[in-house]
């Protein structure tokens, strides 16, 4: 079943629906592996993400449950990351390569790629406990699922209605605040902020995308483009803050200040690039748009 909730349901089945389906399909995917461990660790790591979304949307309803579980989701997710943080790498680097000027720039990531590709492979040699890792991730999947018979959420139409106004609200109020602080300050942790909030503002589009399929189905294109602007731009700050603790792993230093001149001509360029698309994505008043959610809601459900 797709990632959806149906406002011409009850609000709490809906979302214990989608919760359990989330956490069946992380649980079958850290034990099929269809693909590998490693990818099955990225595809559960994407649904816990995707229900810490679910969860945030709908907090003010039960408060205690969403604190309880996205403690639990993160907690999981985190304990699954490194390796698949060391690939993220090497795929930030491929990135860049396409966005090469020279055969020296050229050559100088592709000297990066393979260091980082050596990195990975002994950082996958210590990780002995990994099968335990994700043992624990399963059995949390499990109790999770117990959880979601615990959770309380309103009955009554109007209720649901603006439950889901106020969550729609808030997530885009924090991204407002973060696309200003992006503007005034041009550091990493605001850009981060920024992709967190469209990154959920395109997961509840597809959420409520029944609502108004036409308008959130186009919404959903331009946030997704710039959710993967600011991916790519995040993923740059990681490389470049690796550079930072461990210079000695890629080299002399000449090298060194290639690879950085290469990174920060690219991260400028996706930065100004989400700046303007975040502008567009988020142009509409939260209130406003709260505010038709919860009309929307309230007309699909009657």
């Amino acid at each position: 079943m797709p990632y959806r909730i149906r406002p011409d349901r009850p609000l709490l089945a809906e979302v214990r629906l989608v919760a359990r389906q989330e956490l069946d399909k992380a649980i079958e995917t850290l034990e099929a592996r269809p693909d590998g461990l490693h990818e099955a660790i990225h595809a559960a790591r994407k649904k816990f993400k995707r229900l810490r979304n679910l969860y945030r949307l709908v907090a003010s309803g039960d408060k205690p449950f969403q604190k309880a579980e996205n403690a639990r989701l993160r907690d999981a997710a985190r304990s699954l990351s490194r390796m698949r943080d060391a690939t993220a790498l090497i795929e930030t680097v491929q990135h860049l390569s396409n966005h090469t000027l020279t055969e020296d720039e050229a050559e100088t990531l592709s000297s990066a790629r393979a260091v980082l590709a050596l990195r990975r492979d002994e950082i996958a040699e210590t990780e002995s406990d990994l099968e335990a890792k994700v043992a624990n991730a399963v059995a949390e999947c499990r109790s999770g699922i117990e959880a979601l018979e615990g959770l309380s959420l309103p009955s009554k139409t109007g209720h649901a209605a603006r439950l889901m106004a106020k969550g729609w609200r808030k997530g885009l109020d924090e991204a407002r605040k973060s696309l200003e602080i992006c503007k005034g300050e041009s550091h990493g942790e605001a850009f981060h902020d920024l992709r967190k909030a469209a990154q959920a503002y395109w997961m509840n589009l597809s959420l409520l995308r029944d609502l108004w399929p036409s308008a959130f189905d186009a919404k959903r294109q331009d946030t997704k483009q710039l959710v993967d602007l600011l991916g790519h731009e995040h993923d740059l700050t990681v490389l470049t803050t690796l550079i930072d603790h461990e210079p000695e792993t890629f080299g002399d230093g000449e090298g060194l200040s290639f690879l950085l001149a290469i990174i920060i001509r690219r991260q400028q360029d996706l930065r100004r690039e989400a700046l303007d698309l975040a502008d567009q994505v988020f142009a509409d008043p939260a209130k406003s748009e709260a505010g038709i959610i919860e009309a929307l809601w309230m007309r699909a459900a009657t």
